[in-house]
């Protein structure tokens, strides 16, 4: 538990630190059924760490776990410590928590159709966030600095085009009036769960490239969820690979990327398109699917997929360990 009195702002202290989070979700019957596993992860000040993995493996369960905004009643945390700037956030009572979201960590969404306000502007959602986090910003000057964060979201034309609702925009454009919003609070952390993936290749490229900006400019650290290791390469510093609901490999993203120790890692690298592919180069793929939570295995859950599995991989459950200066959670790496 961080201690009560721990300063957000002190350097020593990871903005975001995971300690063995595992979550659940009850089932029709109300038996809870375990999704994430002892998930550990930490985030410094200014860096960015991707958690990546395949979908279904726990990310996005993983995020919206740190932020509280599990489904309710199905979704809760079964044990773990989720600290934001030293202070535990699991037991945090609802009030301070709503106070938290926005001002201390905020989220980008997947898809920004289904997290906007249909029925309001786009200034109007970025005013709001103001009116809730920004108490120094007097009312009659919300309008212009909403207008001013949007145009540092690179939202085009905002003077003419903020008074659009959200079906009126691209998906581009929704995701900057998303980044717009979550830039308003000023928070240390920012949570960005797949922004990219419902975007063309160009545009994904300007939402990575204003990601990092703003990421420079603000100093904020950030969260990173993505399927996509060449994501990965352009925007981390370090990462952590998630399999089946539980971390495998964590390392800086330079040597993860380079040197992949857990045979997951290498599965999801030799699946990334190269440029430097001959034309109609057929890309590998990993064998299988990721299990169901209910029939997650007590041993390795990768080792029905694994390349290299034997009988001890299967004999019981394996731990994170270091290796080379990173954590892998497989009895081979290194070997």
């Amino acid at each position: 538990m961080g201690a009560p009195g721990a300063s957000s702002g002190d350097p020593g202290i990871p903005v975001l630190e995971v300690t063995g989070l595992s979550v659940g979700f009850a089932d029709a019957t109300g038996a809870v059924v375990p999704v994430t596993a002892d998930v550990s992860f930490s985030v410094s000040a200014g860096q960015t760490l991707s958690l990546v993995g395949e979908s279904g493996c726990g990310k996005t369960v993983t995020a919206s776990a740190v932020m509280r905004l599990l489904p309710h009643p199905a979704g809760r945390i079964l044990s773990g410590s989720v600290r934001l700037g030293g202070r535990e956030v699991t037991d945090l009572p609802l009030p301070v928590l709503y106070g938290l979201r926005g001002s201390q960590m905020a989220m980008v969404f997947q898809e920004p159709m289904t997290s906007l306000n249909p029925v309001r502007t786009a200034l109007d959602q970025v005013m709001e966030v103001l009116r809730l986090h920004r108490a120094e910003v007097p009312a009659r000057e919300r309008r212009a600095a909403a207008l001013k964060l949007l145009e540092e979201a690179e939202f085009p034309d905002p003077a003419r085009r903020a008074a659009s609702y959200p079906f009126q925009l691209s998906g581009g454009m929704r995701q900057r009036v998303m980044i717009a919003m979550a830039l308003a609070g000023q928070p240390r952390l920012l949570i960005a769960d797949e922004p990219t993936t419902a975007l063309d290749v160009t545009v994904q490229a300007q939402i990575l490239s204003l990601l990092k900006r703003i990421r420079a400019e603000h100093g904020m650290s950030v969260l990173y969820i993505t399927h996509d290791m060449a994501v990965v390469s352009e925007i981390a510093d370090e990462v952590a690979v998630m399999y089946a609901g539980q971390v495998v490999e964590t390392g800086p993203a330079a040597r993860l990327l380079a040197e992949p120790l857990h045979p997951y890692t290498r599965g999801l690298l030799a699946c990334a398109p190269r440029l430097d592919s001959r034309p109609r180069t057929r890309l590998e793929s990993i064998p299988g699917a990721v299990p169901a939570p209910a029939e997650y295995p007590a041993s390795c859950r990768f080792a029905d997929r694994c390349p290299l599995a034997e009988a001890a991989c299967r004999a019981a459950p394996v731990a994170l360990r270091p290796v080379r200066g990173r954590q892998v959670r497989c009895i081979k790496a290194g070997a």
